[in-house]
C-alpha cells in the first residue's frame, strides 16, 4: 500500500503591510496541522491579526537540520505543514532549503503559495532594468570579503540585488564604489510597504553621503539594487542610436531594438536599454 504523505506548503507572508496577505495564504495557514516558523513570535503576531490558532514549531538556521527531520516525520504521518519566514517568501535568504529538498527527494508534495518578496517588490519600482537580474543575498561582513564578493560580479550585465543591514550600508557602499566605481546607478529601497518606505537613487558616493547625513535612513530593512555593467550597443553606437530612433517612431521599442540589432549587428537588450535611457518608443 502506497504511503500517503501530507503536503508541505511554502507560504509567502507580508513584508510589512499586513494587507498584502493573500486569501489563499490565509486559508492554508488556518487549515494545515502545523506552521513551521522562522521566528514564532513574529508569526504569532501575524496569526493573531488573522484570527488563526494553528500550532507553531520553530524552524530557523540554528535548528534547521534537526527540525527538518521532525517535520518530515509529521509529513510522513499524513499531516500537512506550512513553512513561513519572518516576512516575505521562504528560502529567499531565509531557512527552508534542507526541508524542501528532503521533502522533494522523498516524494512529498511541495506546494508554493506565492506572495510578497522584498527583492521583487524593490525591483519592480526601482527604475532599473528588470529583464535580467541577479539576486546575491546578504554580502559578507568584512571589507576584504565584501570587495572580493563584488569583484566576482562586476561584469554581470543584469541588475544586481542584495539585502543589507542599514547599519552596514555605508561601509558596503564604500566597498562597492572601490570595486565597481562611482558611475553606476544605485537604488536603496528601505522599509518596503511600511509607513516610512523610501527609494533613494544615485551613485554609490552620493548615497553613502545621504545615509551619513540622515541617520533615519540607517534604520529598518534595506534592499540595495545596482545597475549592471553596461554593454556597448554596437561598434558604432551613434549609428545604432540613429537607426533605433527612426524605427522607434513607428514601432514599439522592443521591436525597434530587435530590428536595429539585425541592421547594425548590435545587441538587442543593450539597444533596448539605450532606447529607454533616451526616452524612445511608444
Amino acid at each position: 500500500m502506497q504511503q500517503e504523505y501530507g503536503i508541505l506548503y511554502v507560504v509567502a507572508t507580508p513584508i510589512g503591510n499586513l494587507g498584502d496577505i493573500s486569501e489563499r495564504a490565509r486559508r492554508i495557514l488556518a487549515e494545515v496541522d502545523c506552521i513551521a516558523a522562522e521566528d514564532t513570535r513574529e508569526t504569532k503576531r501575524l496569526l493573531a491579526h488573522l484570527g488563526i490558532s494553528t500550532p507553531l514549531l520553530a524552524y530557523h538556521e540554528h535548528n534547521e537540520r534537526a527540525a527538518a527531520e521532525r517535520l518530515l516525520e509529521t509529513l510522513a504521518e499524513g499531516r500537512s505543514i506550512a513553512l513561513v519566514s519572518d516576512a516575505g517568501t521562504p528560502l529567499i535568504s531565509d531557512p527552508g532549503y534542507p526541508l524542501v529538498s528532503a521533502a522533494r527527494a522523498r516524494g512529498i508534495r511541495v506546494v508554493p503559495v506565492p506572495g510578497p518578496s522584498a527583492l521583487i517588490c524593490a525591483l519592480s519600482a526601482s527604475g532599473l532594468p528588470s529583464d535580467r537580474f541577479l539576486f546575491l543575498g546578504f554580502p559578507p561582513r568584512t571589507e576584504t570579503q565584501r570587495r572580493a564578493w563584488f569583484d566576482g560580479v562586476k561584469d554581470e550585465p543584469g541588475t544586481l540585488i542584495l539585502y543589507e543591514s542599514p547599519k552596514r550600508a555605508v561601509a558596503t557602499l564604500a566597498d562597492l564604489e572601490a570595486v565597481l566605481g562611482d558611475g553606476r546607478r544605485l537604488v536603496l529601497a528601505r522599509e518596503l510597504t511600511k509607513r516610512f518606505e523610501t527609494f533613494l537613487t544615485g551613485s554609490p558616493s552620493a548615497l553613502r553621503e545621504r545615509l551619513r547625513d540622515d541617520p533615519e535612513q540607517q534604520l529598518g530593512e534595506l534592499v540595495m539594487l545596482i545597475e549592471g555593467r553596461r554593454e556597448a550597443a554596437s561598434a558604432d553606437s551613434a549609428e545604432a542610436l540613429r537607426v533605433l530612433a527612426i524605427l522607434a517612431e513607428a514601432l514599439p521599442l522592443a521591436q525597434a531594438a530587435a530590428l536595429t540589432a539585425r541592421i547594425t549587428g548590435g545587441r538587442k537588450n543593450a539597444l533596448y536599454r539605450l532606447g529607454l535611457e533616451q526616452g524612445l518608443g511608444r
